[in-house]
């Protein structure tokens, strides 16, 4: 299993339903170890926020 996406991308961000984390363009900043559970994970960070988010793959599509 690899990670579909790799540092320095650009990404859209899809949170999950009812998630109020701000839908939009984000970066992957980092590429999560793969745990026991087997999901894929980024962080990835906003231009618009200060802080860091972290996304499974499933939530994220490419972006230009």
């Amino acid at each position: 299993m690899m990670h579909k996406f790799a540092i320095g991308q650009n990404v859209y961000y899809s949170p999950a339903f009812g998630n109020t984390a701000s839908r939009g363009k984000y970066k992957v900043i980092r590429v999560l170890p793969i745990e026991n559970d087997n999901r894929l994970a980024y962080r990835i960070k906003s231009l618009a926020e200060s802080f860091e988010r972290i996304a499974e793959e499933h939530q994220l599509t490419r972006s230009d």
